[in-house]
């Protein structure tokens, strides 16, 4: 049995696990922790904690969860550089998840991205597109900023140099360095993701089409179950799913 803390119970993804946690037996909540509760006196009784708030409170979370030595799966998005470098920093002490996206087909597209940019090579222009849903607040999604730092990786380019948030008024021809970005936002769109490799005469576009965050949900008590397991170190999705 892996007790779990849910941080952000309120919101959309928190309200998805705790419903698919109902589902499975081998996990038990001990906490469904939301913006005003008290986290710190609810640690002794879990194993691990999943973060699902928002990213100005992350930090903070993670570092509780350092002091009393738990581990942590960070699904919050949005944070600055300098408050992931010392979430980051934190891995020295606690085993740790974070994951832009903790679906397995995201993840697969993640590693068919990797593989396609490679194979294709420097010929093919490279566009990115996502759209969620109207209530999201930070863009480009997490998502979608992964997707960037794997052809950014691959490419062997400086993302702030090489990216372009959609287009507007007379930009010039496209240049072969650079990588487009372009975020939709309506509706209820849970998530929507496509990469797009062009070049003259053919195009191969990956995507993938969330439906329900139930996907998301139960990837991240997936993951929940599996950091319990590993020594002090920050993980991602593909850890858990073996990918790597």
């Amino acid at each position: 049995m892996t007790r779990v803390i849910i941080n952000g119970s309120k919101g959309r993804m928190g309200q998805a696990l705790l419903s698919c946690a109902a589902l499975m037996p081998e996990l038990e909540i001990v906490g469904a922790v939301d913006q005003g509760d008290d986290l710190a006196a609810l640690l002794p009784k879990a194993d691990v904690v999943i973060e699902f708030s928002f990213h100005s409170v992350t930090w903070g979370v993670a570092e509780l969860c350092s002091k009393h030595g738990k581990p942590l799966v960070i699904g919050t998005t949005g944070y600055s550089a300098e408050d992931k470098a010392k979430i980051v920093a934190l891995g020295s002490r606690i085993p740790m998840v974070m994951a832009t996206n903790f679906s397995t087909g995201v993840n697969t597209l993640f590693w068919l991205t990797r593989k396609a940019a490679e194979i294709l090579g420097p010929a093919f222009d490279l566009e990115v597109l996502e759209m969620h849903h109207r209530l999201k607040k930070d863009a480009p999604s997490g998502t979608a900023t992964t997707l960037l730092e794997i052809l950014g990786d691959v490419r062997k380019v400086q993302l702030e140099e090489a990216l372009r948030h959609g287009r507007k008024g007379i930009t010039g021809e496209r240049t072969s360095g650079e990588i487009g970005i372009h975020a939709i936002r309506g509706g209820d769109v849970v998530g929507d993701h496509t990469v797009i490799f062009a070049n003259n005469g053919e195009r191969v576009e990956l995507t993938h089409k969330a439906s329900s965050r139930d996907t998301f949900a139960n990837g991240a008590l997936r993951a929940a179950q599996w950091v319990v397991k590993q020594k002090p170190a920050v993980y991602d999705m593909q850890d858990v799913l073996g990918l790597k």
